[in-house]
């Protein structure tokens, strides 16, 4: 497979990261760059979360739906693949949210920036916000800033942050629903500074949230119309992960081949070789190594090699992901609230946590008589939801959907999708934890570590680290007026 006198490297995981990687790894080859790169996925197809199906005209996302503008890489690598033109903005002229709250749907009020309000009145007339945290928001729209001293500790739980600024009130049924979509996770556990890191350094220079806020959108303004904060593909992006494969040259992806470990291959001393041994039995020596895996199977794969980094690595948390796609006839779509869906508190004592209504979110995801709708279940209260039967999850979310908001027709049809322990949790504490990862991978040359264990959850993310990796393995190679970007 690999050549003599060339560096061999290889990735394991087939995810957006391991994708990534594996591209500018490509690239930098046909340059001139003296690489042999392959790429290892445990399962049979690839671009891990990354799903895209097209049911009856329509473009359901089994995993994430869109890309966050506001992060490059991932709208730039659809560029470069030749996807620009495909590259379609969310409709932010009918965004709205919605928040269940004493069963009944109350929209977010305008000017929200997540938990921080930028416009009063909207704050101070919404039945949302308790007024205990209107007080708290009159009182930081004044410039006082958090109570007591109004600086976070080192870290600091996401739950302890919000409520130091708003209060119990605006976190229950604002914040831990927002999050609970992107992370399913306890805000009492999340990091504030892992998760809300742009709060946390507006708080230790501004004090006031909203003044912080407030700034920053002057700023915004100030350099023109704003793009809209979501982008996705008009075919789904799925297409990205189609192109990326189109990129790679047959031959350096090898599908239905899980790796079992990785070791030394060589007797120890200078730098290392490894050997990453497949679950086939067979095996294959590389100078570099890139795990664009869940921490939680780099973890496995690094047990014998460096058994301290495996445990760094397998501590931190995961929880697991389910969405329920429904696509409704006209009738239903002509019913629906305006705006791009709902979230649910946990004081409501739902299993739903969100449901986002796709079509009009973007356009081009379902036809002109159809409604689509995606529901999202599981988290940090409810993860035994993935042991259930897809009739029974059926039945739970078209009775919630019927309660919330009185659709009792039957979907022309459903898809259910089950993402076990792919939401990584960054818990307090988690800077600490990448500094001791990043420790102990001083002792691993050449070993390198992809994916949204690490810092973001997003594609962009994701794709950074994946592109940081391939720069990484082939540090010291790089003739002049070659790259790996």
């Amino acid at each position: 497979m690999f050549r003599h006198g060339m560096r061999r490297i290889i990735v394991v995981g087939g995810g957006i990261a391991g994708l990534a990687a594996a591209y500018r790894l490509g690239r930098a080859r046909r340059r001139g760059l003296p690489i042999e790169e392959v790429l290892f996925e445990a399962s049979d197809r690839l671009g891990g979360v990354i799903q895209t199906d097209r049911p009856g005209g329509c473009v359901i996302e089994a995993g994430p739906d869109s890309l966050l503008r506001e992060k490059p890489e991932a709208t730039a690598l659809a560029g470069e693949l030749g996807l620009g033109d495909a590259l379609i903005g969310s409709n932010d002229s009918g965004r709205r949210t919605y928040i269940l709250h004493r069963g009944r749907l109350r929209p977010l009020p305008d000017g929200m920036v997540l938990m921080v309000p930028t416009r009063l009145a909207p704050a101070l007339g919404s039945r949302l916000i308790p007024w205990s945290s209107k007080w708290r928001i009159v009182r930081e729209w004044l410039g006082a800033g958090a109570a007591g001293d109004g600086r976070a500790a080192e870290d600091d739980s996401v739950s302890s942050f919000v409520t130091r600024h708003f209060g119990d009130g605006l976190l229950e049924n604002i914040v831990e629903p927002l999050l609970a979509g992107v992370y399913g996770g306890d805000s009492a556990q999340l990091s504030a500074r892992s998760v809300l890191p742009r709060f946390q350094q507006m708080e230790m220079e501004h004090g006031s949230l909203i003044r912080a806020v407030k700034a920053t959108r002057r700023t915004t303004a100030a350099s023109g119309n704003p793009e809209p904060i979501f982008a996705t593909l008009r075919e789904g992006l799925g297409s990205l992960v189609a192109a990326l494969v189109r990129e790679i040259e047959p031959g350096r992806v090898e599908c239905g081949l899980p790796a079992a470990r990785v070791e030394r291959a060589d007797a120890g001393g200078g730098i290392p070789k490894y050997r990453v041994a497949l679950e086939d039995g067979s095996s294959r020596e590389a100078d570099s190594v890139i795990l664009a895996l869940p921490a939680w199977a780099s973890a496995a794969l690094l047990t014998t090699l460096d058994p301290e980094l495996s445990q760094h690595l397998a501590a931190i948390p995961y929880r697991s992901a389910l969405l329920v796609a429904l696509v409704y006839p006209a009738a239903v779509r002509a019913r629906l609230p305006q705006g791009f869906g709902f979230l649910v508190p946990r004081t409501e004592g739902r299993r739903l946590l969100a449901c986002t209504f796709v079509h009009q979110k973007f356009d081009h995801r379902a036809p002109a008589d159809r409604a689509l709708l995606r529901c999202f279940l599981g988290g940090a209260d409810d993860a035994q939801v993935l042991a259930a039967g897809d009739e029974d999850l059926l039945h739970v979310v078209r009775e919630e959907l019927a309660a919330i908001l009185d659709i009792r027709d039957e979907p022309l049809f459903a898809r259910v999708y089950r993402w076990p322990r792919s939401m990584a949790q960054y818990i307090v504490g988690h800077h600490r934890r990448l500094e001791a990862i990043r420790e102990r991978l001083k002792h691993l040359p050449r070993i390198h570590l992809a994916g949204n264990a690490y810092s973001g959850i997003g594609i962009s993310d994701a794709i950074r680290t994946g592109e940081a990796a391939a720069r990484e393995a082939t540090a010291g190679l790089v003739p002049e007026g070659i790259e790996v970007r």
